[in-house]
């Protein structure tokens, strides 16, 4: 008797536990489908033989960037309202690429790798309110894969209207110092070349680097879903879905 009622109060927890699944699953897709971006066609993809500006979203695996072509953003920094983009432009003026991403200023400072991440930074980081932000921005010479041999990168193709959108949110998200119209820089970065400034934005668990990442995305046109998009991974399976794109090929010096 002792046996039979064990073996029904397993199979009422294990239908408990499965329902309660099925339950965040299901809640998780329309969650998903609810707040996704379905892209802006007028924008993505580029017009077959149209001008178009290439550039690259990079997993590190706890965080993503974007990889954007200096030489671009120097061409933007003379329209008005630019004062971020076009000191980057000079800044990093020996660089053919900028990778920049966004975070949390006491965790991405204090995190260089996923080796260094810790469950307290972690919890008040994603929880507490009113968390302050940064921007992390790195000169990058040659091919971007090649600087970045170890992570996920995927290219994206961004038409010339796209890309003024895109640098118009990226600039807007740069802090200027106490009485200045400059970005406030706050010190070296993290590897390589690097800096990081003041950044506009709170961090906190619904909005995280990626989502910022998304958000220029969707600036350009690209579809993206946010809530995919709070982890590196789905972010990057989000554009493989989409939109086409996939991971770009190793590097691969010439002899």
């Amino acid at each position: 008797m002792l046996h039979l009622k064990l073996t029904l109060a397993l199979r009422t927890t294990a239908r408990r536990v499965g329902l309660s699944l099925a339950i965040v699953a299901l809640v998780f897709v329309i969650a998903t489908i609810a707040t996704a971006r379905w892209g802006d066609r007028s924008l993505w993809p580029p017009a077959p033989g149209a001008p178009s500006t290439e550039l690259f979203i990079v997993n590190h695996g706890y965080h993503a960037g974007i990889v954007v072509p200096r030489a671009m953003l120097a061409e933007q920094r003379n329209r008005p309202g630019l004062s971020a983009i076009g000191y980057l432009a000079t800044r990093f003026r020996d660089f053919d690429w900028l990778e920049i991403g966004w975070g949390d200023e006491a965790f991405y400072r204090e995190v260089p790798t996923a080796e260094s991440l810790t469950i307290a930074l972690a919890m008040r980081a994603l929880f507490r309110p009113g968390n302050p932000s940064v921007l992390h921005v790195v000169g990058v010479k040659g091919d971007p894969r090649a600087m970045f041999p170890n992570s996920d990168l995927v290219r994206v193709g961004i038409s010339d209207a796209g890309f003024v959108r895109l640098v118009d949110t990226l600039d807007a998200t740069f802090g200027c110092g106490k009485g200045s119209v400059m970005p406030e820089q706050l010190g070296p970065g993290l590897y390589g070349t690097s800096l990081f400034f003041r950044a506009n934005g709170t961090f906190h668990l619904f909005h995280v680097c990626n989502h910022w990442i998304a958000d220029l995305l969707d600036a350009a046109g690209v579809p993206n879903a946010p809530v995919l998009a709070t982890l590196p991974s789905g972010l990057l399976l989000d554009l493989k879905w989409r939109s086409g794109l996939v991971r770009s090929s190793p590097f691969t010096p010439k002899p």
